[in-house]
């Protein structure tokens, strides 16, 4: 089944796919496998799938995925990911997708790091534990069918 991606109401760069049943699939760039299983339980709950990319690869993780967003651990020790974010932000394949970072605790200089490089939300770790479910269901009701152009 061809991908065909649309732009959607939930931001300037959120985009959803077009298709018969087929699930918002969110790639997760998390190193913490316990905070994976949780993003992955949560997503589930509101039917989105949620696949680990590869934390050493960037922008090729997300190519081979082709997802309607990014979670992105900005903290991860893996991947320079302000570089990732600039990297996928360039790419033409991969610009429009949105990216939903998130830090540990308050970080000023990387949380404005990121914003810069195009990161499209940036919160707190404890934010994004706590409006993870509403962020979920808000991108599953954007994949929402529609009918073909």
């Amino acid at each position: 089944m061809a991908r065909t991606l649309r732009r959607a109401s939930f931001g300037p760069n959120w985009a959803a796919l077009q298709g018969d049943g087929v699930a918002a699939i969110v790639v997760a760039l998390v190193e913490d496998l316990l905070f994976l299983s949780k993003i992955r339980e949560t997503a589930k709950a509101v039917g989105v799938t949620v696949i680990a990319g590869d934390t050493r690869s960037c922008v090729p993780s997300i190519l081979e995925t082709g997802p309607q967003a990014i979670l992105l651990d900005l903290n991860s020790r893996m991947l320079a990911a302000v570089d990732c974010v600039r990297a996928l932000k360039a790419d033409p394949a991969t610009r429009q997708i949105p990216i939903v970072g998130f830090v540990s605790h308050v970080q000023p200089d990387l949380i404005a790091a990121a914003r810069a490089a195009g990161c499209d939300l940036v919160l707190a770790r404890s934010a994004f534990s706590q409006q993870l479910p509403d962020l979920l269901r808000k991108l599953a009701s954007e994949a929402a069918v529609s009918p073909a152009d």
